[in-house]
């Protein structure tokens, strides 16, 4: 007799086969440089904590607070009796950082990549979307009935071409990471907002593995490429840098926002943002906007990092930001990458492989993220883990000196 289970099963086991299945290692510390897990102690070199913040004191302090002021959580959507004022400060201070008109809340940046789409675009509008942006915003383009083009990652020609096949539409947007989550590398706005002007279209950036340490002040890639004042929309999250709790914004001009209060479903049918999290999150903010040493705390343990890996041999994507992705290429990376990842932390560093369908097939990878809150030594440590698990599981030497 058939069973689901037992398609699934087989499915499963598909899975663990081809060695791409996910673990997910229990943590029994807070989310910091230097945590404990169930079997060890670890330096932890796989969390979006970019700034440190997810255990700054001050942050704990007002999540802290913020408990007993305001309440566990709302128990409601915002238009019902789901709104404080923690929620209005949190997308004013938003705004005034991106130098917007407004911002709206969601309960994550899956959510407000989500509902932003359906809401803006529709028959006779025109969506191009880089090939790698996140799942997120792959997921909310579909659920719009515009008209649906790709262009090669960060390729202006291909872009180009796209823009050409979509001439004539009601409204046209551009829509690009920021930054591209599995590979570190900064979309190329000063030339997409080109694009954009010369073909009439919008543009929206999911900026959410930039904001709050890059560029001088933290305010993401459209301040670090000089358009800060071009990009229509932002979305973003409160998840990473900023104190890595939970919840996401849309933010852009005015009516933009006014019209996702009425019409986004994610909005409209999920609960706000908790009090402390929107608490937490407002003071992340605050430091986050004058946290010009941890910032370059965080490029020099970056610099670092790719320094001493290219030194030992491996093969790294080229780029300056902290995801540093150290590859794994071929049929049998996937397996070598989860062999690595899963020996380092017998020597005391937590990394995660990727493999597919996170990244595309033949190009596994360790994903390594720097934080401002790792030290020099920490840095070094991971290096070495990685050139002792790669001996162990390989046989590979670092190269010689010469």
């Amino acid at each position: 007799m058939y069973t689901i289970k037992d398609d699934l099963t087989t499915t499963l086991q598909e899975i663990r086969d081809a060695g791409l299945w996910k673990d997910e290692r229990q943590l029994t510390s807070p989310q910091q440089a230097h945590i404990t897990t169930t079997k060890t102690s670890a330096l932890n070199f796989c969390a979006n904590n970019y700034l440190g913040l997810a255990d700054h004191p001050d942050v704990l302090a007002s999540a802290s607070s913020a408990l007993q002021e305001w309440g566990f959580g709302m128990a409601s959507v915002r238009f019902i009796c789901g709104t404080q004022e923690l929620h209005t400060r949190l997308e004013a201070a938003l705004s005034d950082w991106f130098g917007t008109e407004d911002t709206i809340l969601y309960s994550s940046c899956f959510d407000a990549n989500g509902g932003v789409f359906e809401v803006l675009f529709g028959e006779g509008d025109a969506i191009i979307s880089d090939a790698l942006n996140h799942a997120s915003l792959i997921d909310g383009i579909r659920l719009s009935k515009a008209a649906r083009y790709r262009y090669a990652n960060a390729d202006m020609a291909d872009l180009r071409t796209q823009l050409e096949a979509a001439r004539g539409a009601r409204r046209t947007v551009i829509v690009t990471d920021g930054v591209f989550s599995m590979d570190g590398y900064l979309a190329p706005l000063e030339q997409i907002c080109d694009l954009a002007e010369e073909f009439g279209a919008m543009v929206l950036v999911d900026d959410s593995h930039a904001v709050g340490f890059i560029g001088d002040g933290g305010g993401g890639t459209p301040e670090a490429c000089g358009v800060a004042d071009r990009v229509d929309l932002l979305t973003g999250t409160l998840g990473k840098a900023l104190g890595g709790a939970s919840g996401g914004y849309v933010s852009g001009p005015a009516e933009v926002v006014a019209l996702l209060r009425q019409r986004s479903r994610p909005y409209l049918f999920s609960n706000a943002v908790a009090p402390v999290v929107a608490a937490g999150s407002l003071t992340a903010i605050e430091i986050a906007r004058t946290s010009s040493e941890a910032r370059a705390t965080l490029r020099r343990n970056t610099a670092l990092f790719r320094e001493l890996m290219t030194e030992a041999g491996f093969d790294l994507l080229p780029g300056d930001h902290p995801i540093t992705p150290v590859m794994f290429p071929g049929e049998d990376g996937a397996r070598e990458a989860a062999r690595i990842a899963d020996t380092m932390l017998d020597h005391g560093v937590y990394v995660i492989p990727f493999s597919y369908p996170v990244v595309p097939r033949g190009q596994a990878r360790i994903r390594v993220q720097l934080s401002a809150a790792h030290s020099e030594d920490d840095v070094r440590a991971c290096v070495a883990a990685f050139v002792t698990a790669r001996q162990q599981v390989t046989g590979q030497e670092p190269p010689k000196e010469s």
